[in-house]
């Protein structure tokens, strides 16, 4: 019995000690050797520390920008300058004396309709009651309205009758009188821009949208540049995003100033502020560009009837000039009444006269309001706004 408890005691001993000895041998089994380390070129170097010290000691004196080598064949750096914006040209207008009269072939060539109409049926042997009446409708067709035609007509019949022969020349002369009598040559058709007490003159500028009110602004003013005058714009016509940018652009090309606001703003305060520049720069002559009102639109006249009293805090108005489309004929009568109701109107400007047959217009819209035609627009060039010249106009309408 002692003997099987001593041999068990002696391979337990043995086995513990086996195995002590394969523990050791596991912790003393070698490393791998490490792989040969080669420079990495593309790593960047090594930044410096906090504490490492400077190649080059700080107290070393340092060179001057002279005493630096520069590489060969190294140039010095030039700085470019900004490209430089040049203005555009300041244009001459052509002068406006007699600009009615050279573009009297352009005005004939749709006008004189009218005249030879009227010739012609003067020109019948028998002047019967359906021959006046011919003349009567002749007349209205051409816009001239309907009492100035009853008292052409009756003026004519008269004349005729007491002038017993009828030659081409007699009649011609004739018609031409009364034609003149009826535009009216001793109105004063001047564009008042020069006040008596101080400058600068002020006109504002109105219509309805479409009748080309805002080029006729910028033609005005070369019109007014081309007399001598000096201008400052006013762009008051807030509502229209490209109003501002079409008056600026008319205004460069003859060296006006131009006063504009934000899109949208207080169009009487835009018309002050340009009143206000034009005085304290001393220019002559202030053209202030409204919004394009409907006449059917009350509140948008109201506002017009506004800027025209803000205006005249700073001085009275010289000219309120009324724009009117040649080519609307009847309705353009309608939208001159309303505007005279909120504004007095002291003007016409008649455009795209040369659009159209109806000359008679130019009778109807003053026999409507009491003032004149002052200018009339004859084209789309930039010099095709001219004087109205009563004498040159009647040539036109009847033509060689």
């Amino acid at each position: 019995m002692e003997f099987v408890i001593l041999a068990v005691v002696i391979a337990v001993v043995l086995f513990g000690a086996l195995g002590g000895l394969l523990i050791s041998s596991r912790r003393k089994k070698p490393l791998p050797p490490a792989p040969p380390t080669t420079p990495d070129i593309t790593a960047p170097p090594a930044e410096p520390h906090v504490g490492d010290e400077a190649e080059t000691p700080r107290d070393e004196e340092r060179r001057t920008i002279e005493e630096v080598d520069l590489p060969e064949g190294a140039a010095p750096v030039a700085l470019e300058e900004p490209p430089t914006i040049e203005a555009p040209p300041i244009e001459i207008p052509e002068p406006t004396a007699g600009r009615l009269i050279r573009l009297r072939a352009r005005l004939s060539r749709s006008q004189n309709a009218l005249g030879k109409g009227l010739l012609t049926l003067l020109s019948r042997e028998h002047l019967d009651d359906e021959t006046w009446e011919e003349i009567e409708d002749t007349l209205l067709t051409a816009d001239v309205g309907v009492q100035p035609t009853q008292e052409l007509v009756d003026r004519l019949r008269e004349r005729v009758k007491v002038l017993g022969t009828r030659t081409p020349d007699d009649l011609r002369g004739l018609l031409r009188e009364e034609l003149l009598t009826l535009v009216g040559p001793g109105m004063d058709r001047t564009v008042r821009t020069e006040p008596e007490a101080s400058k600068p003159g002020i006109v504002m500028v109105v219509g309805v949208n479409g009748t080309g009110k805002t080029t006729t602004t910028g033609k005005l003013a070369r019109v007014l540049v081309a007399d001598g005058r000096t201008v400052v714009l006013g762009a008051a016509d807030t509502f229209r995003a490209a109003a501002a940018d079409q008056l600026q652009t008319w205004g460069e090309r003859v060296g006006a100033y131009t006063v504009r606001g934000p899109e949208g703003g207080d169009p009487a305060s835009v018309a002050f502020d340009a009143v206000k520049e034009g005085k304290e720069m001393g220019y002559d002559v202030v053209l202030i560009d409204t919004a394009g009102r409907l006449h059917t639109k009350t509140g948008l006249m109201d506002e017009l009837g506004k800027v025209k009293r803000v205006v005249e805090k700073h001085a009275p108005l010289d000219e309120v000039l009324l724009v009117l489309d040649a080519t609307t004929g009847q309705n353009g009568l309608v939208q001159a009444r309303v505007f005279a109701e909120v504004v007095d109107i002291t003007g016409i400007v008649l455009t795209k006269l040369d659009g159209t047959a109806k000359g008679g217009i130019v009778v109807a819209v003053q026999r409507e309001l009491g003032v004149p035609v002052k200018l009339v627009g004859l084209g789309e060039g930039a010099d095709d706004l001219a004087p109205f010249e009563p004498e040159a106009f009647v040539d036109a309408l009847i033509g060689d």
